[in-house]
């Protein structure tokens, strides 16, 4: 089971997830091609390693477990996955 990055995130785009994850699995980062051109953060579902250090880090409460994901936002385990060609 992976995690997966939700609504919360759109617009606010806080990079605090991306210093706390151990593996490196959400992108993009502030430094990286593409960054202005998303409206959210990513995290790569073959990469993660479900530890759940990213969940505290955020600011806007956007990251869940793929099983505890809120059903309104759903579409959001599909669009984090697209995100890395998966």
């Amino acid at each position: 089971m992976a995690y997966v990055i939700a609504e919360p995130c759109i617009g606010t785009k806080d990079t605090a997830c991306v210093d706390a994850c151990p593996v490196d699995c959400i992108h993009p980062k502030k430094d990286e091609d593409g960054f202005g051109a998303v409206d959210q953060l990513f995290i790569d579902p073959v990469e993660c390693i479900d530890c759940g250090a990213c969940v505290p880090a955020c600011p806007v409460s956007a990251i869940f477990a793929q099983d505890d994901l809120p059903e309104k936002w759903a579409s959001f385990t599909e669009k984090n996955a697209k995100h890395f060609g998966r």
